[in-house]
C-alpha cells in the first residue's frame, strides 16, 4: 500500500489504542478471557457480557408481529443469542433471511433505529423487506435526492450517513450495520465512533475475508461472531438451490510473464476470451449474471458484442446506473425466464436480491473471498421451478507462470473450505465449441 511504502504507516492495525488506553467494546469476551487466563480480576463483566439470562423470543410476541410467514429456528436462535449481549456480529450467508434477523431485532428494541447499507439499491430493498413483513409506518431513506423526516427507522447508505452531523449520529439508540464486511474502511470505522452514545449494536454479513484482523476490527465494532448458518447447511436442508461449479481454464498461447496489471489488461481485451465469453452466455438456459471487474476495459466491450445478439434481454449495470434503473432490471429479471445482466462486481457482487437467477459467469478474474462467495449468493435463492445455479468460474492459463490461473487455486481452496462440489474443464481458446 502507498501509505506503507511511503512511510506513513507502519503497517499494522491496532485494536488497543496507546494514545487513549481504549479497546473497542465488542472486544471484551477477549478481554476476559486474557484476565482469567492470567488470573486478574476483572469486574463488572457479568453484567456487559449479558451472561445473566434475559429476554428469548415468545410465541406470543412473534404472534403480535404477523409475520406472512414463520421464521425458521436458525433465525430465532440468532435473534436469542443477540439480545442477550445487545452486541452481535452474525454471520449468516445469502438468502439466509438476515434481512428478517434485523426486522425482528428492530422490532424487539422498539427504538430510534439506523440501518447502514454500502448501496443505494440496499436501501430501497430494504425497507421494501420491511413493507412484506408487515411493517405499516414510514421508513426514513438517506441517500442522494430522498427527503429527511423523523422516523422510528431509517436505512440509509454509510456514504449519505458519514455527512449526517454529530448530534444526528448520536440521536440514534440501535445501529445495524448490514454486509458488515464492508465496514473496515476508515469512514466506517469514523461512523460507529462518533455513535457512542449508541450501545446496541448489531454487524450481518454473510462473509469474512479470513483474516484474523479483519474479524477483529469488526467483532470490535459489533461484538462477538455468531454462525448462524452455512450455505452447505441451507442446500441439505433444500431452503436454497443447489451449486454446480464449472471451473473453465481457457488455454492461451504461450505468453511472456507479465505484471499483475498487464495481465489483466490483456485479458479483458483479448478479443478470443471475451468471444468465449459471449458464446457461453448465448448457450444457457435462464436467467445468467454476467460479473464484470473494468467497467471501460471489459464492460463496454462485453456490452457491445452482447447486444447485438440480446437485445432487449441485455441488462447493463454498472456504478453510473442510476438506483431507479437498478431496481428496474431487478423487478424485470424477476418476471423473466431468459434475460442476462451484464453487471460490475460492485454493483451487483454483495446484496442485490434476485431469485431468479440460474447462472453466475465470473467474466473476471478475483481472490477475494468476500466477492466470490457474496457473488455466488446473487444465484443461490431458490423460486417455483428453480432448484439448481450453475457458476462458471473462467480462468485463463497463459502457459507461463501467471497471476489469474493462482488465483484460481485460491477460489478452489473457498470451494474446498465451504465444501462445494465443482469440476475443472480446459479449453482451448481458439476452439469456442
Amino acid at each position: 500500500m502507498p501509505s506503507y511504502k511511503n512511510r506513513m504507516w507502519d503497517g499494522k492495525v491496532y485494536l488497543f489504542s496507546i494514545k487513549t488506553h481504549k479497546i473497542y467494546i465488542g472486544l471484551l469476551p477477549y478481554v476476559d478471557e486474557f484476565c482469567r487466563e492470567r488470573g486478574y480480576e476483572f469486574e463488572g463483566v457479568e453484567e456487559v457480557l449479558g451472561t445473566k439470562q434475559r429476554d428469548k423470543c415468545s410465541q406470543s410476541w412473534l404472534a403480535d408481529l404477523k409475520l406472512p410467514f414463520e421464521p425458521r429456528d436458525y433465525q430465532i436462535d440468532a435473534f436469542n443469542t443477540a439480545i442477550q449481549y445487545g452486541r452481535q456480529l452474525l454471520l449468516s450467508p445469502t438468502a439466509s433471511g438476515k434481512s428478517l434477523i434485523i426486522y425482528l431485532l428492530a422490532r424487539y428494541y422498539n427504538k430510534k433505529t439506523v440501518i447502514i447499507v454500502p448501496t443505494t439499491s440496499l436501501v430501497e430493498q430494504m425497507a421494501k423487506d420491511f413493507e412484506d413483513y408487515g411493517y405499516d409506518k414510514k421508513i426514513c431513506k438517506i441517500y442522494s435526492g430522498q427527503p429527511v423526516f423523523d422516523s422510528d427507522i431509517t436505512i440509509t447508505t454509510w456514504q449519505s450517513f458519514s455527512k449526517a452531523p454529530k448530534n444526528v449520529l448520536e440521536s440514534f439508540d440501535v445501529v445495524f450495520g448490514d454486509e458488515a464486511h464492508l465496514f473496515k474502511a476508515n469512514v466506517l470505522k469514523g461512523i460507529l465512533e462518533k455513535m457512542k452514545k449508541t450501545a446496541i449494536r448489531f454487524g450481518t454479513t454473510g462473509t469474512l475475508d479470513g483474516s484474523e484482523c479483519h474479524r477483529l476490527q469488526l467483532e470490535g465494532m459489533f461484538g462477538p461472531v455468531k454462525k448462524v448458518i452455512t450455505t452447505k447447511e441451507l442446500i441439505d436442508e433444500g431452503t436454497i438451490a443447489n451449486l454446480n461449479i464449472d471451473c473453465v481454464i481457457l488455454r492461451h498461447t504461450k505468453q511472456k510473464k507479465m505484471t499483475y496489471q498487464e495481465e489483466m489488461d490483456y485479458l479483458v481485451s483479448n478479443d478470443a476470451r471475451n468471444e468465449f465469453i459471449c458464446n457461453l452466455v448465448y448457450s444457457l438456459s435462464g436467467n445468467t449474471l454476467v460479473l464484470f471487474q473494468y467497467v471501460e476495459k471489459h464492460g463496454v466491450l462485453l456490452h457491445e458484442k452482447m447486444f447485438k445478439r440480446l437485445g432487449e434481454n441485455l441488462h447493463y449495470v454498472y456504478g453510473g446506473t442510476d438506483t431507479e434503473d437498478r431496481e428496474a432490471v431487478r423487478e424485470i429479471v424477476e418476471k423473466s425466464e431468459n434475460d442476462t445482466i451484464l453487471a460490475s462486481y460492485g454493483t451487483f457482487s454483495t446484496g442485490v436480491n434476485i431469485k431468479r437467477i440460474d447462472n453466475i459467469v465470473f467474466a473476471s478474474p478475483s481472490k477475494s473471498r468476500i466477492r466470490n462467495l457474496q457473488s455466488i449468493g446473487r444465484g443461490l435463492r431458490k423460486v417455483e421451478g428453480k432448484e439448481n445455479m450453475r457458476l462458471f468460474d473462467i480462468a485463463d492459463d497463459l502457459q507461463c507462470d501467471n497471476y489469474t490461473l493462482g488465483h484460481l487455486k485460491d477460489r478452489i481452496n473457498i470451494y474446498n473450505e465451504e465444501s462445494f462440489s465443482y469440476e475443472i474443464k480446459q479449453f482451448d481458446l481458439n476452439d469456442n465449441t
